[in-house]
């Protein structure tokens, strides 16, 4: 899709306080860990794909089913700062940019990976994640999901846990229906140059107040390009969601 070299890195710790042992745990004959591989690895816009762990199992497995894996810190604070470890052990010179898909997302479209490989081409200031229009009311009122403003360009201009912007016509008929709220989608691309910043920048009080480290980079001044994707993501985070997982490839 374009000349950029990127590598797509899924962070991968085995340590989760909801579901112990995550990337490994079985999906119909599949590790989880696995089938976000053979998912990424069908991703148009990638050059290579590498599984970053800090756990010498996950390793040894990726490895046993001819994926490729690099041992990482156990001490990153964020899935941020182990691509940058992976990336620097798979070549920093290898690769002009590094997609962070999530390690805990079986069933990712590819066609997806691809959408966010092409916003990072388009951003300007190197660093690109995706977001979804909002159908839903309740996606406003959960802090589980993350709301997104941006500019006409489609840049950042702030993440929040909180409905923003807030409505203050309260008007008729729901809130989505009034306004393209954003609702943000957790992959991330950045250029090797960008993230090497990145890693270097320290907390910021609104990442602090939101719990959100994309608040530290459009704090410190970064832009943040937004695509839009319509597809769904399914998040494998605790024992109920492992079951839905299992049961929608019983149903396939």
């Amino acid at each position: 899709m374009s000349d950029l070299r990127i590598l797509g890195i899924i962070p991968a710790r085995y340590a989760s306080s909801r579901l112990p042992g995550k990337p490994l745990v079985d999906i119909a004959g599949r590790s989880m860990v696995m089938r976000v591989w053979d998912q990424a690895r069908q991703a148009r816009s990638l050059s290579d794909v590498v599984v970053a762990t800090d756990d010498q199992r996950i390793l040894d497995h990726v490895h046993s089913l001819g994926g490729q894996a690099v041992m990482t810190s156990p001490d990153h604070p964020s899935g941020t700062d182990r691509c940058h470890e992976a990336l620097m052990k798979m070549g920093a010179d290898r690769f002009d940019a590094v997609v962070n898909i999530q390690g805990d997302e079986p069933f990712i479209v590819p066609d997806q990976i691809d959408e966010l490989c092409t916003a990072l081409i388009q951003a300007p200031g190197g660093i690109a994640t995706l977001a979804q229009v909002v159908t839903d009311d309740r996606d406003l009122d959960d802090a589980g999901e993350v709301l997104i403003t941006t500019t006409v360009d489609m840049d950042a201009l702030y993440f929040s846990r909180a409905a923003i912007p807030f409505l203050r016509d309260s008007g008729e008929g729901p809130r989505h229906a009034r306004f393209r709220f954003l609702k943000h989608v957790g992959l991330y691309g950045y250029r090797a140059d960008v993230l090497a910043r990145l890693v270097q920048l320290r907390p910021s009080a609104l990442e602090v107040a939101e719990s959100l480290e994309q608040l530290r980079w459009l704090e410190h001044g970064f832009k943040v390009r937004i695509g839009l994707t319509e597809h769904p993501s399914f998040c494998v985070d605790t024992p109920a969601d492992l079951e839905l997982a299992r049961q929608r490839v019983a149903a396939l």
